[in-house]
C-alpha cells in the first residue's frame, strides 16, 4: 500500500485513510486499521482517484465543511488532519444533521453546525481556515463557495467545489457547465488549479480545486 498523499493510501483502484477510532462508518472495509475510501461514495475520493495532483488537507488542518449530509466524506478528512486540527461541517437538513452529529460523538475533530451555507454569517464564530469545502447541489454553489471562502479561508487557502452541472444547468453540457462556474471563481480572485471530472464515479460531476 502506497502513500499518496499524507495520510491517504493507495492499492491497486482503492484509497484508504488511516482510522482514526476502530470500526466502518458508513460500511467501508476495514483492513489493518486502515478505512477504505469509497470513491463511489464520496466525491473527494473519486477526484483522489481520478488524479487529483494534490490535497492540500493535512494533519492539523482546520476545514471548513459545507454540505456535511451524514459525514461520509468528513470521516475521511477526519482521519486526515487527526486531533490536532478540526472540520468545522456545516448541515441544512435536520434529519442528516442527526447523523453527523452521531459521528461527531465519535469523531472530536469534527465540529458539527445546523445553518444555511448561504448565511454564512449563521456561523461567523468559525476561525480563518486552511481550506474550503463545497458541496451543496445549488445553482448558486460558486457564489456560496465565493461567500464562505471570502469570510472564512485564509490567503493562500484552498477551495474545494464539487460542481453537479445539472444542478446548475440542464441544458448546458456538462464541460461547459463546469468551465463556467471556474471563469467566475476566476473573477472572484481566485487561481484555478484543476477541474477533475468525476465520471464515472459521480455522473455529470467535477472537483474544481482553487486557491485564494
Amino acid at each position: 500500500m502506497k502513500e499518496i498523499f499524507p495520510g491517504v493510501f493507495k492499492e491497486g483502484n482503492r484509497i484508504y485513510t488511516d482510522a482514526l477510532v476502530p470500526g466502518s462508518v458508513y460500511g467501508e472495509k476495514i483492513i489493518s486499521n486502515k478505512r477504505e475510501w469509497m470513491a463511489e461514495r464520496s466525491k473527494l475520493g473519486a477526484a483522489i482517484l481520478k488524479g487529483m495532483k494534490e490535497l492540500p488537507i493535512t494533519e492539523g488542518s482546520i476545514v471548513l465543511y459545507l454540505g456535511a449530509s451524514t459525514g461520509t466524506t468528513i470521516s475521511h478528512v477526519s482521519d486526515i488532519i487527526k486531533f490536532e486540527g478540526i472540520v468545522y461541517s456545516v448541515e441544512f437538513a435536520e434529519r442528516v444533521f442527526r447523523n453527523l452529529t452521531d459521528l461527531a460523538g465519535l469523531r472530536k475533530n469534527i465540529a458539527p453546525i445546523l445553518a444555511d451555507s448561504r448565511k454564512p454569517e449563521q456561523y461567523a464564530w468559525v476561525e480563518e481556515c486552511d481550506a474550503v469545502y463545497v458541496d451543496v447541489a445549488q445553482p448558486d454553489e460558486t457564489e456560496i463557495a465565493i461567500r464562505n471562502a471570502n469570510e472564512f479561508l485564509k490567503k493562500d487557502g484552498y477551495l474545494f467545489v464539487a460542481v453537479k452541472s445539472q444542478s446548475i444547468d440542464v441544458t448546458k453540457q456538462p464541460q461547459q457547465v463546469y468551465m463556467e462556474e471556474a471563469e467566475k471563481l476566476k473573477k472572484a480572485g481566485f487561481s484555478i488549479l484543476q477541474i477533475t471530472d468525476l465520471e464515472p464515479y459521480e455522473r455529470k460531476h467535477a472537483m474544481i480545486v482553487a486557491r485564494k
